[in-house]
């Protein structure tokens, strides 16, 4: 499923997720020396692998490797795995920044990052396979939502089999997601960074007071069922 849009109007401007947008499909590009096939040349060494940041909490390792744990949030394998991914951030990112605010939003989708790859590095601590990727930290978005916004609904498209637009309940798109990538690991995906990450997201919701509490003053405006159809 390809996420388009949720049922809410926008209340603000979502600086942070495009800034975000913007720098990933530049890095991207930059990557590629100006084209959008291929691999990686440029950033290659900046992927994460397990191995190495082991190494590093080991004593054995070169300290300058934990900064991969930062740098993978803003290199991707291909353009699929970019554009899935800034789709996501797109639907999503936005209304989390909404409630957030900016520089915290800013902030936190760093640290869901951050923590994604320490579940991935968990559960493969073994792993020399470069990991790579903003899913972790776009899946502490989603988790955000998830408790922000479950009954919102969501638009979209069922990618590349069904270009007519359907939608779902936002706690039933996400919740799928989020045991997917539980249930069905799949080759040469980081589907315990996607968990972690989702689950940070709703642990930080939970830490600063809830649903209730972060929405206290923010204006839920829907769009009327035209409007959403349209």
């Amino acid at each position: 499923m390809v996420p388009i849009r949720d049922d809410l109007r926008t209340s603000g401007r979502h600086w942070v997720t495009y800034t975000l947008i913007a720098l990933n499909i530049i890095i991207y590009v930059w990557d590629r020396l100006g084209s959008i096939n291929g691999s990686g040349i440029i950033f290659s060494d900046l992927a994460m692998r397990p191995t190495e940041i082991i190494a590093v909490i080991q004593g054995r390792g070169e300290p300058a490797n934990l900064t991969s744990l930062f740098t993978m949030l803003f290199l991707h394998a291909n353009l699929m795995h970019l554009v899935g991914n800034l789709l996501f951030l797109l639907t999503f990112g936005g209304r989390v920044e909404e409630v957030l605010g900016a520089p915290r939003y800013a902030l936190y989708y760093i640290f869901w990052g951050i923590v994604a790859s320490a579940a991935h590095i968990l559960f493969l601590p073994t792993s020399s396979v470069p990991t790579l990727g903003a899913s972790g930290a776009i899946g502490g978005v989603l988790g955000a939502y998830f408790l922000l916004f479950p009954g919102n609904r969501i638009q979209f498209i069922i990618f590349p089999l069904v270009f007519i637009p359907f939608s779902i309940v936002a706690w039933v798109m996400l919740g799928f997601w989020f045991v997917f990538q539980i249930l069905v690991p799949q080759e040469g995906v980081a589907n315990w960074a996607h968990a972690g990450g989702f689950a940070a997201g709703m642990l930080t919701v939970l830490i600063l007071g809830g649903r209730a509490k972060l929405l206290k003053d923010y204006r839920l405006e829907r769009l009327t069922d035209q409007e959403f159809d349209d």
